[in-house]
C-alpha cells in the first residue's frame, strides 16, 4: 500500500481527500503546516507528496524549496486558479507536476497514479542506456555526465530516459506529456516544457551546441552525437 503525505490547511479538505483516497488503495497521512510538513515529508514514509502552496507557518515553495535539499519524493503541488507564477516556480524547483484548484477526486487519484507508476516503471534488470558522454542507470536511478553525478528529479529522470531512448528523433509535447507525466497535454499546459528547460539547464552545453533543440511547431530533439566540453 503506497503511502501519501497531504500537507494542506484546509482540514476539511484533507479529511474528504483521505476519504476518498483511502478505498484506492492508498494509506493517508495529514498535516496543515508548513513546518511539520516538511518534517513528516523529510521522513522517508512516503511514496508521494500532495503539497498546497498557501500554508500557515511556512509557504508551500518554501517547503519544497528546502524538501528538495535533502529529498527527491515526488511532489504534486495544489495550487488557486490564476497562481501561474507560483506553479511554474514550484515546477523549477522541483514538484513532479500540479493541480488547480478547486479539482476532481478523481483527477487527483489519476496524477497520484501516474508519478507512482513513473517513479516504478524500471525492472530490476533493465540495463543502463549509454548515449555520448551520458550514462543512465535504471536501477539504480542515476545519471552520469562523464564522471559527474547529476541531481536530477524523478520526472526530470524518467524526461531525460524518455529523450535518449529517442536520440536524434523528434518528440512532440503531446507524446512526452503522455509519456513522462502519464496524462494527456492540456490546453496552456507548459508543465512538460519546464521540465524540459530543468534538464536542458542541468546538462548545460555540448560542443555542437545544446543538447535539447526546441523544434517550432513540433516538440523537441535530443541530440544523438553531442560531445559535452
Amino acid at each position: 500500500m503506497d503511502r501519501v503525505l497531504i500537507v494542506d490547511d484546509d482540514v476539511e479538505l484533507c479529511r474528504l481527500l483521505a476519504e476518498r483516497l483511502s478505498p484506492e488503495g492508498f494509506a493517508i497521512d495529514t498535516v496543515h503546516d508548513g513546518p511539520r510538513g516538511l518534517e513528516r515529508a523529510l521522513s522517508k514514509e512516503h511514496a508521494l507528496v500532495v503539497l498546497d502552496l498557501m500554508l500557515p507557518g511556512m509557504g508551500g515553495l518554501d517547503v519544497l524549496r528546502r524538501l528538495r535539499v535533502q529529498s527527491a519524493v515526488p511532489v504534486l503541488i495544489l495550487t488557486a486558479r490564476g497562481e501561474d507564477v507560483e506553479r511554474i516556480l514550484g515546477l523549477e524547483i522541483g514538484a513532479d507536476d500540479y493541480l488547480p484548484k478547486p479539482f476532481n477526486p478523481r483527477e487527483l487519484i489519476a496524477r497520484i497514479r501516474a508519478i507512482l507508476r513513473r517513479t516504478t516503471q524500471f525492472g530490476p534488470s533493465a540495463a543502463p542506456l549509454v548515449v555520448g558522454d551520458l550514462r543512465l542507470d535504471p536501477v539504480a536511478r542515476e545519471v552520469w555526465l562523464k564522471d559527474s553525478l547529476l541531481d536530477l528529479t524523478s520526472v526530470e529522470f524518467v524526461l531525460l530516459d524518455t529523450f535518449l531512448r529517442a536520440a536524434g528523433r523528434i518528440l512532440t509535447r503531446e507524446q512526452l506529456t503522455e509519456t513522462v507525466l502519464g496524462r494527456k497535454l492540456g490546453p496552456f499546459d507548459r508543465v512538460i516544457d519546464v521540465h524540459v528547460s530543468n534538464v536542458r539547464r542541468k546538462l548545460g552545453p555540448a560542443q555542437a551546441g545544446e543538447r535539447i533543440k526546441a523544434v517550432r511547431g513540433s516538440g523537441y530533439l535530443f541530440v544523438a552525437r553531442a560531445e559535452a566540453k
